[in-house]
């Protein structure tokens, strides 16, 4: 069929309507709303939709010059002028960006997404509309995520050094990803905070072909990075500051112009806590990143993709670690490369550059390196020297080598095209043979610039013909002229003339669309044409990485001219990972005061890129300097790592000596450059660290004390490392500088008296001739006496300046080896010490002496600041030998103590003490117990001295009692293994245990936060624990790991070493190892006093008392009492160091066990059997110990919903009908309550699985209760009777299948029997009897199931079925006396069969009633058990795992006979229990003591990896008074395991038992606890998923303030809640502290105004103090009498802004009983995030059933100010903005609105913005 054409009327009149329609669309969207009109773009046509933005979130659309009105619209964004002219008048409406149309997740650690372009106008033309985003989780600290086009290949930085990881990550992600689909964006959130660290979705991503844009929200304004410019302060200006990146040979004067380098890369510090994350851009191509003060960032570049990288770290100094991980670690430089060095351009000849050498060395100016300049060749080329003016330069290296100096010359990229002088250049001539130069854009004419030799051509060095070229050209030359190293320059690539010399032509590459605000707006301004041709492609994208590559190729011919010296590199122009091979120094600057002081800000960028060799030209390159101004940057300079003296063509002569030999300036020159020299071991060591471990050298104060908001803009000082603070004077006539000193101990380097001033501001007297100059506390800083150079004083002796900290600490580093050669790290050819200092002694440990120095250098001298008291005595010990130190000084004025004299051998291990400690706090108890005397404990071959100190041991080990080190064993990137041998010079402590002379310790490197010590028995097998252990792929890269593990040969010990501080935080090389059958004992010094865990035993602090405290641990059934062990054991326990660092330890041994804590600080443990297995874990913060710690045992178990509401039960309901009568008075009192529970009172006889008659109407109770909602939890205990006259299917079918404990076959066929609760049949119980004549009388005989045992389960699990099914439905189990527990001691007539050793030990722990043996209230230690692989055991060994292994039958068991999640409640626990069941904190007392301990014993059960713990409500035993019991409700309803619980005998004491005041309180404070169950929840998932705490200890939150460290009458739930209860008699108010944050009291949402300080606060009766931390967001849902009914309530949000008006939290919602939601992805993850006027929810995962998910309800937003609020909007997914109804209150800055009518679930999208008017 034809197509019908259309007249030319017909046209017209068609064009006509079109356009009529058009006009008639716009008049109606102006007419509906408001907006000016409709914009059209091709086929697109759209209507800006402009969101109410903050002015700091505003993002420009119009980036280029002459935004207009009209031009704005055209592209389709928001025009909305304000008077200010920096915010952007044309920002992005939400019509822009992409959506996800697909996406994939091929792996956990994978995430793929195909993105479509929305219909909009372009902003530059060639949009890509279909794009690739592809995230990887590469590691656990690292994200990258990549934008390209879908559909054809971009160019990508072809980065030699950058790859993924090997294996995807094997431990827990600090971050989460969060992919929003509709428009496209992604969300970073830090796991450990929920904080989000950057978020795209504030605008839309604008991908075209040379227009790439995107934006990021930041959590902070604290950003460090970008470059290469001139940044006057360190700390980025957000105040809409643009930075263009492109690399450019250009004068850092200041401006904001694009310089030498190519960094597109920032660091963020988030807040106080020092997390930290890094952002880099992995793009070469010319861009521009505005930061606003949202606070946010944009990248806007012009070619390649978007490949981004996001690096986390737990402080600033971690990120760095992470990016040159990614990108390359620095390179150690020559050791002779750290001396002082003079250059110029243009002395003129080589006679004046001897003149000035020679002046030099006359003062004796410290002084290594010369350079020369271009003036030294031949008309500037390249390879050549002036014959004329520099005759003798071949043999001028020979004249410097003579006096131990060094010469390095200059080489440029550009090669002239004209001969030589007498002939032809033959570098240019071969290059040209080789196609060596960077061509035109027709890929063969060579690209024809000028530079200093004239007309020029530029090596290609991305071309291998051209990197041999570069290789050999450098080769012939060295061969004539002979130097030490190479300094490249004007690789920009600079030229002289715009392009070529032919121009460039008019395209899209030398004209882009968008030319970022680069110097002269010019794509090719003083470099080459951009469609110019490299091997790696078009100069348009590889132009910044030029200088790179020339590096690269620089590399590979140093390695070939200089073989095995390492030589050095020294680069103008830089990108990421230059730094492996290179150093940098800061350009041309000048000769001002200006140029010195950014030249600090400069360094410490170059330290983030991880360019540590960096510095500025001192005195300034351009211009004539003054005496003032070259004298105090000499000052300065000296402490430059690259430390260069330079100036330029023309101007006066600035090397020290021509200022004269009596100078001031030579004077202070000299004197600070021998102090560098002095300081070079410990400058040289932390380019080792940078090398070994990516660390900074030059280091930004606020890097190490980042806690502390005034460093953040500290950027007039700056730090060597962690411990030499330098302050210079920057400015002229100046001899008093305002400076900062930090929050340590610090002492002045000169004076080396200890500074009084401290996290202060002071005014630092520095006259002429002095800079600041000072050393922190906890500082061993390796020095050697100095010479004029290197050469020389590396000959000298060596020696030590320690400061002392608080704690009498120090520790520090040296890493020594040739200076020279390459590859000594990696080889071992060095010398690596550990030197810590605890208490007085200093121990100076070899870690590695892979290198003799043929100067037999000694340490001659140590000088130790901040020693309080004259010593007695000096003593150094070597080989076990100890002398008394020749010589020592003490200055009691200054406080210092200096040990002269010494001869202590370079690569010697060697111990010096001075007895500055009292010396009996050393002590090791050598006879713990009670029965010592002089006699005894000669004879254990111990020292015997009685004490006046209560405590003390009177018997200790002498020093060398132990083992010793006797082979090196086998070590490899995993793991180190070696064999120890005692010294058997000392009788074994205990003739019935011998010792076990010959061990093995096995050191495993788990990851890098965790490692594991394991010792043991080669040639014996012993005992070892059958928990099972998450134990990862162990790290095999020794920089990433936290620390470092050294090995004290003699006596033999461990130490941990945390890398980022030197702390020493396990320390086992002290006296008293023992390893024998029965009896093992090992102490390790512990860095301070702050210890936490251990149990299960009560304790009265959460912090313990180290004063000589000992501590059993052997499970019992033992109500709580004050050193009385418990129900379970926990060897754990978390260390704060003083540093604020936390760690954790974990002893893997199932024996009866005790551990002493001393004020040493030091700990003991002592077990009676197993092996020794140490699992640590570095953090470095409490709550991430505790994260690691459960990803080592397993993540505690997710409880069902129900099970967070409030709980009911009590030993001693006569029937049903009790019960009944409770249920119904809960329900007409209103009070919610969710969980009613049977005791043994439900039990016939107290016998499982038998109903008694008077609770026969319990079945139907139960479903009556269970069908309005309620839940049912029974008891069982593990003992089944075994002497029934009526058939007892449990006790029948257990002797069937065989699953009761029985006596070895060697000893006995029979079960070993006990007595528990059931009453034998047929009898009637006297209760006026004594409890044991009942026992004797009544009980029948027990037998205990052996549940290690594969068909114990199987029964078990049958027993729990057979009840559910045929007798009553529940829906959890309680399983208690599982220690496991017998009214008789060890067997029926207490009399135990087999060899009594094991009943009582040669050593018993201090247990409760130690003196009746280990078989006390429970089996004999002879019985056998099995494991389930059949191995036998002995209950000796696996009696504390007892309950254990009762757990996770009972909760498969559960799970697999309900088909639902339910809870499990176990009375004894080990680590791993938590991943299956909850505790109770056991039969407490009716006392008021018992309320705080409960919040003691939670916070310990928090570490222990259990979150669902909670005590019994008003006590167990002992009748609850009145007061006490409603203080209890209020704290109890705060408990995570809910329960009022009391015993036999005892009144009432639920809610309803007392009268309508209680009963109303009661329900007042529960329906607080429901209100937050949502946010409860929440962090039981969290909890679940990533091992956080959810009744977190304040310190958690709080570590930097120390005063959080002894606090435990408060409690957090998570980050955000802090609870303050009543705890004490009579009180109507109550003391609590409030940590510094902002703080809103829940009861008003008014903020409280105080913080950092001890709050008195009212507590009427009725009253519990809750307080709400500002910057979370609380999910939340109104009360109902169960929580059956309160989740079918809309779900509300409590929103606490932070002072800087941020709010964060995230809501975990599934169905709240189905099995393994979280694992199984059922479930729904929703995140809040506020900021200033605006609330959004986000959906994170989303694999719930619509059904179930809640609406959203009523939003409080607290702290909004006291300014009006017009109007409240709220959009959803692909909504328009819609007003909703709220209230606010100026006064209490209260927001209020209720969203329930809006209908809108939870599972969606949504934001809220409040919009603040003028009335």
């Amino acid at each position: 069929m034809g197509k019908r054409k259309f007249s030319g009327l017909e046209v017209t009149l068609i064009v006509l309507f079109l356009l009529m329609s058009v006009v008639a669309l716009a008049l109606i969207v102006v007419l509906a709303t408001g907006e000016p009109a409709v914009v059209k773009d091709e086929d697109v046509v759209v209507t800006p939709q402009c969101k109410n933005l903050e002015l700091g979130e505003r993002v420009d659309c119009y980036p280029d010059s002459g935004a207009s009105e009209r031009k704005c619209l055209e592209r389709g964004c928001c025009w909305v002028p304000v008077d200010e002219t920096s915010v952007p008048w044309c920002f992005f409406s939400e019509n822009h960006g992409y959506d996800v149309i697909e996406e994939n997740k091929p792996s956990s650690t994978k995430l793929e997404a195909v993105l479509k372009r929305k219909p909009s106008p372009s902003l530059f033309g060639n949009d890509i509309v279909d794009l690739s985003f592809t995230a990887e989780m590469q590691t656990e600290t690292r994200l990258r995520f990549k934008i390209t086009d879908l559909k054809n290949s971009r160019f990508e930085v072809p980065h030699k050094y950058v790859s993924p990881p090997a294996s995807p990550p094997t431990g827990s992600l600090q971050y989460d990803l969060v992919l929003q689909r509709n428009p496209f964006g992604i969300r970073v959130h830090r796991v450990s905070s929920g904080k989000v660290l950057f978020d795209t979705t504030m605008a839309p991503l604008v991908f075209a072909d040379q227009y790439l844009q995107i934006s990021a929200k930041l959590p902070s304004s604290n950003i460090y990075g970008l470059g290469e410019h001139v940044h006057q302060r360190f700390r980025h200006d957000t105040n809409w500051r643009t930075w263009p990146i492109f690399t450019r040979d250009s004068f850092p004067n200041g401006g904001t112009h694009n310089l030498y380098g190519h960094f597109p890369y920032f660091t963020c510090l988030e807040d106080e806590s020092g997390k930290s994350f890094g952002v880099f851009l992995m793009n070469s191509n010319a861009m521009e990143v505005t930061i606003q003060p949202a606070p946010a960032v944009t990248f806007r570049t012009i070619g390649g993709v978007l490949d981004f990288y996001i690096l986390l770290g737990d402080t600033p100094e971690a990120v760095v670690q992470e990016f040159t991980e990614l990108v390359g670690r620095p390179v150690i430089p020559p050791y002779w490369s750290l001396g002082f060095q003079l250059s110029r351009w243009d002395y003129g000849s080589l006679d004046e550059v001897k003149r000035t050498v020679e002046r030099n060395r006359n003062i004796d100016l410290p002084y290594d390196i010369q350079y020369t300049d271009i003036d030294y060749m031949e008309e500037k080329k390249d390879f050549t020297y002036d014959a004329a003016n520099f005759t003798d330069l071949p043999q001028f290296a020979e004249y410097m080598h003579a006096h131990g100096q060094k010469y390095i010359l200059i080489l440029d990229p550009a090669i002239s095209t004209k001969p030589r002088l007498n002939g032809p250049y033959l570098s240019y001539e071969r290059g040209t043979q080789t196609k060596s130069w960077v061509t035109e854009s027709d890929g063969e004419t060579p690209l024809v610039g000028e530079v200093w030799p004239g007309e020029t051509v530029f090596p290609d060095y991305t071309n291998p013909s051209c990197v041999q070229w570069w290789i050999n050209e450098i080769e012939v030359f060295h061969q004539e002229v002979n130097h030490d190293a190479i300094w490249i320059d004007m690789n920009e690539v600079s030229s002289f003339i715009k392009g070529s010399s032919k121009g460039c032509a008019a395209n899209n590459l030398n004209y882009p669309p968008f030319t970022p605000n680069i110097l002269d707006r010019q794509m090719y301004s003083k470099t080459l044409c951009m469609d110019a041709k490299q091997t790696w492609g078009n100069h348009y994208d590889v132009h910044s990485l030029y200088g790179y590559s020339m590096t690269l190729a620089t590399e590979e011919a140093v390695r070939k001219v200089f073989g095995a010296n390492r030589s050095l590199i020294l680069t103008r122009s830089s990108f990421p990972g230059v730094g492996k091979f290179s150093g940098h120094w800061l350009g041309d600057n000048a000769a001002t005061w200006n140029d010195m002081r950014w030249a600090i800000p400069g360094m410490l960028e170059f330290n983030l890129f991880g360019i540590p060799y960096i510095g500025a030209d001192i005195c300034g390159f351009f211009d004539d300097t003054t005496e003032e101004l070259c004298r105090r940057w000499m000052q300065v300079g000296a402490f430059y790592p690259f430390s260069r003296n330079h100036n330029a063509q023309g101007y006066m002569p600035q090397d020290p000596a021509y200022f004269g030999a009596d100078s001031v300036l030579v004077r202070s020159s000299k004197h600070y450059l021998n102090i560098r020299y002095t300081l070079l071991p410990y400058l040289y060591t932390l380019f080792y660290k940078a090398h070994a471990h990516g660390d900074t050298v030059v280091r930004p104060v606020m890097h190490e004390f980042y806690s502390d908001p005034n460093t953040w803009d500290v950027d007039r000082q700056f730090l060597w490392g962690p411990y030499l603070l330098i302050t210079p004077v920057l400015d002229p006539g100046a001899v008093q500088v305002k400076a900062y000193v930090p929050d340590a101990v610090w002492y002045n380097y000169e004076t080396e008296e200890k500074v009084t001033a401290r996290k202060q501001f002071v005014d630092m007297n520095l006259p002429e001739d002095k800079l600041g100059l000072h050393i922190r506390g906890g500082a061993v800083l390796p020095t050697q006496r100095p010479n004029v150079t290197t050469t020389y004083s590396r000959r000298s002796p060596m020696g030590l300046i320690i400061a002392l900290d608080d704690n009498n600490s120090a520790s520090g580093e040296l890493f020594w080896d040739d200076g020279d050669s390459r590859d000594t790290v990696s080889s071992g050819a060095h010398i690596h010490y550990q030197f810590t200092v605890i208490n007085g002694t200093l121990t100076m440990q070899v870690l590695t002496n892979g290198y003799t120095d043929p100067n037999n250098i000694e340490f001659e001298d140590i000088t130790i600041l901040g020693v309080t008291k004259r010593p007695n005595e000096v003593t150094v010990t070597h080989n076990s030998i100890t002398t008394p130190a020749a010589d020592f000084q003490y200055d009691e004025g200054k406080m210092v103590l200096r040990i002269t004299g010494l001869a202590l051998a370079l690569g010697q291990s060697y111990t010096v003490k001075w007895d500055s400690v009292n010396p009996e706090f050393e002590r090791f108890d050598c006879y713990p117990g009670e029965s010592s005397d002089e006699t005894k404990c000669l004879s254990r071959g111990c020292i015997w001295q009685p004490s006046t100190i209560p405590s003390v041991p009177w018997c200790f080990f002498p020093e060398d009692y132990g083992y010793t080190v006797v082979t090196n064993g086998t070590e490899n990137s995993t793991q180190w293994t070696f064999d120890i041998q005692r010294n058997n010079v000392y009788q074994r402590m205990w003739e019935e245990s011998p010792n076990i002379d010959k061990l093995r310790v096995s050191i495993t490197y788990l990851s890098g936060h965790a490692l594991r010590f394991k010792i043991y028995d080669p040639a014996n097998k012993r005992y070892e624990v059958p928990v099972p252990l998450n134990l990862p792929s162990p790290e095999t890269d020794e920089a990433k790991r936290l620390y470092e593990v050294r090995v004290n040969q003699q006596p033999f010990g461990i130490r941990v070493v945390r890398k980022s501080t030197g702390t020493v935080i396990w320390d086992s090389a002290v006296p008293g190892f023992t390893f024998s059958d029965l009896f093992i004992q090992i102490s390790t010094r512990l860095p301070s006093q702050n210890i936490y865990g251990f149990g299960e035993t009560e304790h009265t602090s959460f912090k313990h008392d180290m004063n000589w405290h000992t501590w059993g641990m052997f499970t019992k059934d033992q109500p709580p009492g004050y050193k009385l062990n418990c129900y379970g054991v926990h060897p754990f326990y978390m260390g704060l160091e003083e540093t604020a660092d936390a760690h954790g330890v974990l002893l893997l041994n199932s024996n009866a066990m005790d551990v002493t804590l001393q004020p040493t600080p030091a700990l003991t443990y002592r077990t009676l059997g197993g092996i020794l297995d140490f699992y640590m874990v570095l953090g470095p913060t409490p709550e991430l110990v505790v994260q690691e710690y459960t990803e080592l045992i397993g993540r505690p178990v997710l409880p069902a919903y129900w099970s967070l509401g409030f709980q009911l039960c009590r030993y001693g309901y006569a029937n049903d009908t009790e019960i009944a009568d409770l249920y119904r008075d809960m329900k007409a009192a209103q009070i919610p309550y969710d969980v009613q529970y049977g005791d043994i009172d439900y039990m016939e006889r107290q016998l499982d699985f038998v109903l008694d008659h008077n609770f026969l109407g319990l079945p139907a109770l139960v479903d009556s209760m269970r069908n309005e909602g309620m839940r049912f939890i029974f008891i069982l205990d593990p003992a089944i009777s075994g002497n029934e006259t009526e058939p007892y299917p449990a006790f029948i079918r257990g002797v069937e299948d065989d699953v009761f404990i029985r006596w070895p076959a060697s000893i006995s066929s029979e079960i070993v029997w006990g007595k528990v609760w059931p009453d034998r049949p047929n009898v009637t119980v006297d209760d006026s009897l004594d409890w044991d004549t009942q026992v004797e009388l009544y009980r029948a005989y027990a037998a205990f199931p052996d549940f290690f045992r594969n068909q114990t389960a199987v029964w078990w699990q049958r027993e729990i079925s057979d009840f559910y099914h045929k007798t009553m439905k529940f829906d959890g189990l309680w399983i208690d006396m599982n220690e496991p527990a017998s009214f008789v001691h060890g067997t029926v007539g207490n009399k135990c069969l087999g060899p009594l050793i094991y009943d009582n030990p040669p050593y018993m722990p201090p247990l409760e009633s130690k003196e009746r043996g280990l078989a006390h209230k429970t089996l004999c230690m002879n019985s056998e058990q099995f494991l389930s692989d059949g191995t036998p055991v002995k209950h000796y060994d696996v009696h504390n795992i007892y309950g254990w292994s009762h757990t996770k039958p009972s909760y498969d068991a559960l799970l697999n006979v309900t088909g639902k999640r339910g809870v499990l409640v176990t009375r004894s626990t080990y680590p791993t229990s938590g991943q299956w069941a909850g505790h109770w904190l056991g039969d407490n007392n009716a006392s008021w003591d018992q309320l705080y301990k409960s919040i003691i014993g939670m916070m310990e059960f928090s570490l222990f990896g259990i979150s669902y713990t909670g005590a019994d409500i008003c006590g167990f035993f002992n009748k609850a008074e009145y007061e006490m019991c409603l203080r209890w409700m209020q704290l109890g309803a705060f408990y995570p395991y809910s329960r009022n619980h009391n015993g036999k005998g005892n009144e009432r004491q639920d809610p309803v038992a007392f009268d309508e005041a209680f009963a109303r309180a009661s329900r007042d404070v529960l329906n607080i606890r429901y209100t937050l169950l949502p946010y409860l929840y929440t962090l039981m998932y969290q909890a679940h998923a990533h091992g956080s705490t959810v009744i977190r200890p304040v310190l958690h939150e709080f570590v930097s303030d120390k005063k959080t460290w002894d606090i435990y009458k408060q409690f957090l739930w998570g980050p955000a809640l802090l609870i303050t209860p009543a705890l004490d008699p009579g009180v109507t108010e109550v003391s609590g502290y409030l940590p510094d944050a902002k703080w809103y009291d829940y009861h008003t949402g008014t903020a409280v105004g105080k913080r950092e300080q001890t709050v008195v606060m009212p507590a009427p009766l009725s009253h519990i103090n809750l307080h709400v931390r500002g910057g979370h967001i609380l999910p939340w849902q109104n009360p109902a009498l169960n929580t059956k009914l309160s989740r079918k309530n809309p779900l509300g949000l409590l929103v606490a802004l932070s002072d800087d008006e941020f709010a964060h939290g995230s809501l975990f919602w599934d169905d709240g009983e189905s099995i393994d939601t979280y694992e199984n992805g059922m479930y729904l993850l929703t995140t809040f995030s506020a900021n200033k006027n605006t609330l959004s929810g986000s959906v994170e995962h989303n694999g719930l059933d619509a059904a179930e998910v809640p609406m959203l309800g009523e939003v409080k937003v607290w702290g909004t100010g006291t300014a009006p609020i017009k109007e409240v909007l709220f959009q959803g997914t692909g909504e328009g903005s819609s007003s909703v109804i709220f209230s606010h209150d100026q006064v209490t800055q209260v927001l209020k609105m209720d969203l329930t009518g809006l209908s809108h679930s939870v599972n969606n999208f949504f934001t809220i913005t409040w919009v603040i008017g003028t009335s």
